[in-house]
């Protein structure tokens, strides 16, 4: 049987990003944000609420970094989505975290997370919160890929955020093949 659970009661875990960008002095800002994902082959779709220190910053450089969290480092990524740059400047060092200027965008990349899309921004919708970005480039550390140099998933190890119960969970174990199992039915 099923049980209505609302409409305040978010379905599903999200991925939990890191959204990163330079403030107008040349540092080093990101935030954490749960509603995105890829929109598009080439393209990433992002909800930011405006009153983020991030958007203005997007605004300005026309580009950002989308990182994926991982569990080692949960509570430094814990506390970028709980500090806003608004209010403590150097919250992305206070964090522990170290920056490398991006070969193909004006932002930074998180040097502590293992994959990062670098973007250059499409669109911001103010009513929506809706950002777009048109990634122009993915790396990865090297501990992420596979012996054939492609991305691990296991290895990676995404976390994502279950908004119900405010809880970080790891995603990492392979349960199916994608565009075959199906064919088997």
């Amino acid at each position: 049987m099923r049980k209505n659970l609302g409409v305040k009661t978010y379905l599903y875990p999200q991925p939990t990003l890191v959204i990163a960008t330079y403030n107008e002095d040349g540092s080093t800002n990101a935030m954490v944000a749960a509603w995105g994902s890829i929109s598009d082959n080439n393209q990433v779709a992002i909800y930011v609420a405006k009153t983020h220190k991030t958007i203005p910053n997007i605004l300005a450089r026309k580009a950002f970094t989308v990182s994926m969290a991982t569990a080692d480092l949960i509570k430094a990524i814990d506390y970028l989505g709980i500090t806003s740059g608004n209010r403590v400047a150097d919250k992305f060092a206070k964090a522990g975290f170290t920056s490398v200027k991006s070969d193909n965008v004006d932002a930074p990349l998180v040097a502590e997370l293992p994959l990062a899309l670098e973007c250059k921004l499409v669109s911001y919708d103010e009513e929506s919160e809706l950002l777009l970005g048109e990634i122009v480039n993915v790396t990865a550390d090297e501990s992420v890929l596979d012996q054939d140099g492609k991305l691990s998933v296991e290895k990676l190890a995404p976390v994502c955020y279950d908004s119900a119960g405010h809880g970080y969970y790891v995603m990492e174990r392979r349960v199916g093949n994608a565009f075959s199992d199906g064919k088997s039915i």
